[in-house]
């Protein structure tokens, strides 16, 4: 039988990284008129899952998650914009942060549409659906 459903841990993967990318979109946000504030961000979800998109693997983020290496891991990690483009040099477009905004939450609430969707999968085959 299975011991391990791979679509709830891309699920949650999905959700996860949803929710560290709106964190740093509202950091950016609370921080537009910040003078020397440089807009953080991290890549998006389908990116990081790319590179081993052939292998079909999905990779770590830390030690142990998902069942794999830490030698694996996502590449998480926080980019930041160089230059200002106003004069205090801060790099924070809040119009461009609001269409990642929007972004993030079509991606988590894909998530919990591929979550409840193999939830009704599940139930259905058990004869509870």
């Amino acid at each position: 039988m299975f011991t391990e459903l791979n679509v709830f841990k891309l699920a949650n993967a999905m959700a996860t990284h949803a929710g560290a990318r709106q964190a740093l979109v509202s950091q950016n946000v609370a921080n537009a008129d910040t003078p020397g504030y440089h807009a953080k961000d991290i890549k998006p979800f389908a990116e990081v899952f790319d590179d081993n998109a052939q292998q079909g693997d999905m990779r770590a983020s830390r030690r142990n998650h998902l069942n794999g290496s830490s030698d694996q891991g996502l590449s998480w990690t926080v980019s930041t914009s160089d230059a200002g483009t106003d004069p205090n040099n801060n790099s924070v477009s809040v119009e461009t942060e609001i269409l990642k905004g929007v972004e993030v939450k079509r991606q988590h609430d894909k998530a919990l549409a591929i979550y409840k969707s193999s939830m009704n999968v599940i139930r259905a085959s058990l004869g509870r659906g």
